[in-house]
């Protein structure tokens, strides 16, 4: 399993980058995914809305679930990942480069600080 150490993770097991500024970009985790299975569908209709924190902004379906996707910090959504439409598995093959989720613009850089970093997020999945 891979825990990125620049990422901070939340306890529904998305993560975190800050890419410039206050904009981020935002998917699930190793962990996740694995747990999840094979992903065959993300469904993300709240580009741009602003949300607050642990909002609902998603849902991503694997063969035999379907789980809602919680925004880790309050803020925007730019930007959904377009390649996801046509290759969901990205999420399964890249959790933390190409299989992003949503590029956000975060409304209060402090609250970064109430995330899990890399160390406390294994430990809170027993790795």
């Amino acid at each position: 399993m891979n825990f990125p150490a620049d990422l901070r993770y939340t306890e529904e097991h998305e993560w975190i980058k800050i890419e410039s500024g206050n904009v981020a970009l935002v998917g699930i985790t190793d962990f996740a995914q694995s747990e999840l299975g094979d992903i065959v569908f993300v469904e993300i209709e709240t580009e741009g809305d602003n949300l607050e924190e642990n909002d609902i902004f998603g849902t991503i379906e694997a063969v035999k679930t379907v789980s809602d996707l919680f925004l880790p910090v309050a803020g925007k959504v730019l930007e959904v990942n377009p390649s996801l439409s046509d290759e969901p598995e990205l999420v399964n093959n890249s959790p933390y480069e190409g299989g992003w989720l949503i590029r956000m613009e975060v409304s209060d850089m402090s609250d970064l600080e109430k995330l899990m970093d890399a160390d406390s997020y294994k430990s809170s999945i027993g790795h």
